[in-house]
């Protein structure tokens, strides 16, 4: 009898035990290595060219050196904007308002794409933009302005604007963010009604075993 109270005891503990809370999945963060080389390999080849341009062949005093005119030339232009000039000011502290955007949006583009942990068109986009800016970042902090040094025009038309690798990286990006594929929500799963232990349990059990009179 003893045996019996003491098991039907442990049977109501069991019943009435507190749950544990059960702990959040961990978030899903992207392996952002794909990401951080192609923004290493896109500032590396914007500031060597641009090096290349400005000091070895001097285009900063020369300005103009056709390559296949008039589809490629080298045409230089400081600016002191966005691309195509745009925002160009010569105040020094838009200078600053400018980099201080480039590295909020760069900064906010790698969080992004870190959560929501995207394929890797996605992450090489990411890497595009964010090596772009930050590759002008870099131009504004050694010469005040933006090296731009690419021209392309058209016969019988003259573009008036120079671009640099950046400015292609930044846009190439771009397009691949907007054309991401979205992943679409997963259906919600019905909730599961926890098991009962214990007597009281062993009696439902044994109510649904029962034949139907």
């Amino acid at each position: 009898m003893a045996e019996q109270r003491k098991s039907t005891g442990d049977g109501n503990a069991k019943l009435h035990a507190p749950r544990k809370p059960k702990t959040a999945p961990a978030p899903v963060r992207a392996d952002m290595r794909l990401t951080g080389w192609i923004v290493a390999a896109v500032i590396a080849l914007d500031q060597a060219l641009k090096y290349w341009v400005v000091h070895i062949l001097r285009l900063d005093r020369v300005q103009e050196i056709d390559l296949l005119p008039p589809w490629l030339n080298l045409r230089m232009a400081w600016n002191p904007g966005v691309n195509f000039g745009l925002f160009a000011s010569d105040e020094s502290a838009m200078r600053w308002v400018l980099i201080g955007i480039a590295i909020a949006i760069s900064l906010w583009v790698w969080i992004w794409i870190r959560r929501t942990a995207p394929g890797p068109l996605a992450r090489i986009s990411a890497g595009l933009l964010i090596g772009g800016a930050l590759g002008n970042v870099i131009d504004r902090l050694t010469y005040g302005a933006v090296a731009d040094f690419l021209n392309m025009s058209l016969p019988n038309w003259q573009n008036p604007y120079s671009f640099n690798v950046a400015d292609i990286s930044i846009f190439a990006g771009a397009i691949g963010l907007v054309l991401m594929p979205q992943k679409k929500p997963e259906p919600e799963k019905p909730a599961r009604r926890p098991r009962r232990t214990g007597p009281a349990a062993d009696k439902t059990d044994k109510t649904r075993d029962e034949p139907e009179n």
